[in-house]
């Protein structure tokens, strides 16, 4: 169930909700793992930018539709959802659990690219 901390400026959802969320479309998905891993297996469709590059990248982020950040087990994720919210960007999700629970969950990936 998605939560909201009034301390962060980001919403975090399952991965269950996050998978709702790509599947009725108008999201940006930004998988904040450095690119080795993103080519190992992400969800399809996402952009990778790692975190410590959502700064420096912030001109890729989608200011017109919600984003969802994911990395490998949410922690990475969140500190990039934080960057962005330094932007002004305030529709923020962050996936908890990510790719980790993406896989056991058993939702698509693909690779590459």
């Amino acid at each position: 169930m998605a939560t909201k901390d009034p301390l962060e400026p980001f919403t975090r959802i399952s991965v269950a909700e996050a998978k709702e969320m790509i599947e009725a479309g108008n999201v940006q998905v930004i998988d904040s793992r450095e690119p080795h891993e993103h080519y190992d297996g992400h969800v399809p469709g996402s952009l990778n930018i790692p975190h410590m590059a959502t700064l420096p990248r912030n001109a890729d982020l989608d200011r017109d539709k919600p984003i969802l950040f994911i990395c490998k087990s949410g922690q990475r994720s969140a500190v990039a959802a934080e960057f962005a919210a330094t932007v002004g960007l305030t529709e923020l999700f962050n996936v908890e659990g990510g790719h980790d629970a993406w896989r056991t969950a058993g939702y698509e990936m693909e690779t590459g690219d």
